[in-house]
């Protein structure tokens, strides 16, 4: 092919990727996908021409445009958008696109839970001896008296304190079912039924002195959500662990270390509810002064806050996403 045909003949493809180009310069948010796809096609065209012109016309304007449609079209097709960051950033589309991920794995976190606690309602009814084991004999007798263990929650040290030491005991056991679950997910799966268990069990021994109403009171405002985020914490866990037994087609490094950023993105999306959490099971869950309604209406409130923002649409792709 002579120098005026190949010109004459790729010339309307040039000048459509040129405008296609200045589109997308002036205005890339209009660029729609099948814009994208035009320009992208237009981009491997002009490539294959360009290295044509280099090789049998070099020096020719031709050459020297079919140059800068290449070099222009590399800069804005393959250009590296800026890093995006920021706690509203992470908390608004990173958090959220994770833990959408794992919502199958969170659903069986949630129904072990809750045939774990279905048990332990059932076993500490039928045994109310193991009030004992699981609280001990104090706390026991004073559920006899018609006092909850939980009332020492308000005067036993400095409301701070005792805030800092919740959070830090609720985040521990989220970080055991969440580290867990490189053993193959199983610890995961023991904080989880562990807990289940625990709670069933606790609410049939205050049934059995009478006291049930009390312990829900009690938890009626943080323990919704407390219940919600080791459970979440636990289906990260066992995301780590699904990727180190079952890794499919992909090399198990591969899918380790995109279940571990996953992971770690849904718990740091928890911890500040963790924080939060501790002083409300301080200043709000054991205090007289504040009433049921209220309780339940800010337990509610929490927990929907939470899976609001856990499940809004996170708009397109951030840290931590593949």
């Amino acid at each position: 092919m002579d120098y005026a045909r190949f010109v004459r003949l790729r010339r309307p493809l040039w000048e459509a990727f040129a405008r296609g180009l200045e589109a997308a310069r002036r205005d890339p948010r209009r660029l729609t996908y099948a814009g994208l796809e035009d320009l992208a096609m237009g981009y491997r065209q002009v490539l294959h021409d360009h290295a044509l012109a280099a090789a049998r016309y070099p020096e020719t304007g031709a050459a020297r445009r079919l140059s800068a449609l290449a070099l222009e079209g590399t800069h804005r097709l393959t250009r590296q958008q800026p890093a995006k960051g920021g706690l509203l950033f992470f908390l608004g589309r990173t958090f959220p696109r994770a833990f959408r991920r794992q919502l199958d794995l969170l659903g069986v976190c949630l129904g072990l839970f809750l045939l774990a606690a279905l048990l332990g309602l059932i076993l500490a009814d039928l045994r109310p001896e193991l009030g004992s084991a699981f609280l001990g004999p104090k706390a026991v007798r004073d559920l006899a008296e018609g006092r909850l263990w939980t009332n020492s929650l308000a005067t036993s040290v400095p409301p701070a304190v005792s805030s800092s030491r919740i959070a830090t005991n609720n985040l521990g056991v989220a970080l055991l079912a969440w580290s867990g679950g490189l053993l193959a997910g199983l610890l995961p799966l023991y904080v989880v039924l562990v807990n289940g268990f625990l709670l069933g069990a606790l609410v049939a021994v205050t049934m059995h002195y009478s006291m049930a109403g009390e312990l829900l009171t009690f938890v009626a405002a943080h323990g919704p959500l407390e219940i919600t985020l080791i459970l979440v914490s636990a289906a990260a866990g066992l995301g780590l662990g699904r990727a180190l037994v079952e890794a499919g087609d992909r090399p198990r490094a591969e899918a380790l270390r995109d279940a571990g950023r996953n992971a770690l993105a849904v718990l740091l999306g928890c911890l500040p509810w963790f924080v939060l959490l501790g002083a409300v099971e301080v200043f709000v869950s054991p205090s007289p002064a504040v009433p049921v309604e209220v309780k339940i209406g800010l337990g509610c409130g929490l927990e929907a806050l939470f899976l609001g923002l856990a499940l809004r649409p996170a708009g397109p792709r951030g840290e931590y996403d593949e």
